[in-house]
Order: structure tokens, then sequence, then C-alpha cells
């Protein structure tokens, strides 16, 4: 470990030396160590000033929210009331036209076993009339 002899022809032996590096990893790891625990956690915090909302409170009460329904079949119910894609692009449009203040909110529960293009062209055909107020609820069902 320490020296390798070497066999040489002329009778002396050679010698050949090699550090032992382990003692040496040995400290700088232990230094390394030291120097993480010394360092002191920074806190990364930006200051912001943000601006406070002045809105006058609204006289209107807010318009009720829909409750839309998808069914296993692809039965669309707005308010448990059936409705073909015409008539709920029809009502999609004339939702969509309201202002954003004055615009109903969409609770849309699709079923668990609905396929994934019925619920997927009823949220493309309210985007596509402009309603801006959509969640989807229900979802501890798919867990």
């Amino acid at each position: 470990m320490g020296m390798n002899v070497g066999s040489g022809g002329s009778g002396d032996p050679e010698v050949v030396v090699d550090v032992n590096t382990t003692p040496l990893i040995d400290v700088m790891l232990v230094l390394l160590v030291m120097l993480i625990i010394t360092i002191p956690i920074q806190t990364h915090a930006v200051k912001l000033d943000m601006p406070q909302a002045n809105s006058p409170p609204s006289d209107s009460p807010p318009p009720p929210a829909v409750d839309l329904e998808i069914d296993f079949d692809g039965t669309i119910l707005w308010n448990g009331t059936p409705m073909d894609r015409g008539t709920l692009e029809a009502n999609f449009r004339r939702e969509g036209q309201a202002d954003a203040a004055n615009q109903s909110e969409f609770h849309i529960r699709p079923n668990k076993l609905v396929e994934y293009k019925s619920v997927a062209g009823v949220l493309a055909s309210a985007q596509r009339n402009g309603v801006t107020k959509i969640g989807i609820v229900g979802n501890e069902q798919f867990m």
C-alpha cells in the first residue's frame, strides 16, 4: 500500500511510492460538510407594493349559477332540463354576450362513464361563445 517494490535486473530493488489519498479525501469531505452546515440559509424575499382594489360594491345580486350535467350517454342537462346541441349553443351564445360581471357561473358535472369527447365538446362550445366562468365539479368521483 505505502510502497511497492519492483524487481529489477540490477539487483537494487526499484522503489515506487504511491501517496495514500484516502485520509485526504476524508478530511476534505468533513470540511465540506462543516462548511455546508455553517453557511446560513439565505431567504429570498422580494418586497412588492401591490395596488389596493377600490371597486365599489355592486347593488345587483349575482346571476344564479347554471348546473350543467353531462350524462353517461352524452345527454346534456341544463339545470335538470335535457337539451340538444343547438339549444346549448344558443344558451351559451346568450350567456356569452352578457358582460363579465353579469355572466352566470357554469358548474359542469360530467358523469364518471361519459366519453371525453362529449365533455370536451361542451367546453369548446362554451369557450367559442365567450363563456368565461366555468368550473368542473364532482372531481372526487374520479379519484
